[in-house]
This record gives C-alpha cells, structure tokens and sequence, in this order.
C-alpha cells in the first residue's frame, strides 16, 4: 500500500469556519480519517474536520503557479 500524503497533525490555534460538502465526500473523507490513523499509529481516527484544513493547506503548497506568484509578491 502507498503512503497517504497527509502525515501528522499538528495542532494550531483554529478558526472556526463552515462549510457545506456533499455527501460522498464527507463519507470519503471518513475512510481516509481511518487510514490516516492507521498508518499514523493513532488509537482512533481523527475527526474529519480536522484533516480538512491540513489537506488544503498540503494542496495550496504543492500548487507551483501559487506559490510563484506569492513570492513575487502578486495575489
């Protein structure tokens, strides 16, 4: 099995926001919460808001356009 490209959470300080998500995705991001906490060593998965931001936060990362342009100070 291939490694899950979330690793470990790290906790910081949250900002409470909401947001809709269809059904199947919501069920989808269950299963990967017990992968997660599978190859993680974790007692239990992780709630799924809690992978949420983590996960954005590693695909605006990995995004090369954006992280250009930020640098080069553009929005």
């Amino acid at each position: 099995m291939s490694r899950l490209r979330l690793g470990p959470i790290v906790e910081e300080k949250p900002v409470k926001l909401a947001v809709e998500l269809p059904g199947s995705l919501f069920r989808q991001l269950g299963d990967y919460a017990r992968a997660h906490a599978a190859e993680n060593g974790l007692s239990e998965p992780l709630p799924v808001e809690r992978l949420i931001a983590p996960m954005v936060e590693r695909f605006i990362m990995s995004d090369r356009g954006f992280v250009r342009r930020r640098r080069s100070g553009s929005p």
